[in-house]
């Protein structure tokens, strides 16, 4: 199991648009597994469960919005690209959180709940550290696999096209190496 992984503390303000993307390859499987996470009052986490499902859970405003696949992740041979699209200001409930895996829309979950609309977080101003690919709680849930190009775009909601692409020859979801996010 690896015992690498990185801390970012962001300064930003109150946030109700949040996206994450990152290209993951797992290395084992059957364990939890953090890609992103932070500790405070108000957190999150991106990660792989023991099932081998994923899971995106915010808290903010005391509320706790996840979603949860149906689908599994147990091929060790494979790059998925997973997008979290978090944005509170739309109006219709299921388009507040949106995940894509290598650029289509996941539709089907085990467990969904979703955010009041217009709810804020202030995470990103907390001084929390964030970690990625380690979780410092009781269990030090490490990323066992490869990453590349993690994203953390807070204050904006993107889809999955701002950071891949399909490619006219293959026909296969690849990465942007220069995406014009924020």
């Amino acid at each position: 199991m690896a015992s690498t992984y990185l801390t970012r503390t962001p300064t930003t303000e109150n946030i109700n648009k949040l996206t994450l993307s990152c290209w993951v390859k797992r290395g084992s499987l059957g364990s939890t597994q953090r890609i992103f996470s932070n500790t405070s009052s108000e957190y999150l986490f991106y990660r792989f469960e023991s099932s081998d499902q994923f899971r995106f859970t915010i808290v903010v405003d005391g509320g706790e919005t996840t979603i949860k696949t149906n689908r599994l992740f147990r091929d060790t041979n494979a790059w998925y690209h997973l997008v979290v699209r978090w944005d509170t200001t739309q109006s219709t409930e299921a388009d507040r959180i949106k995940l894509y895996v290598n650029g289509v829309q996941e539709t089907s979950f085990n467990l969904a709940t979703y955010p009041a609309l217009n709810s804020t977080s202030d995470m990103f101003n907390s001084g929390t550290p964030f970690e990625i690919g380690r979780y410092d709680g009781a269990n030090n849930e490490y990323f066992d696999g490869s990453m590349s190009h993690l994203h953390c775009c807070s204050g904006y909601a993107y889809d999955a096209s701002a950071f891949g692409e399909t490619d006219a020859t293959t026909g296969e979801w690849k990465g942007k190496t220069s995406p014009s996010v924020t």
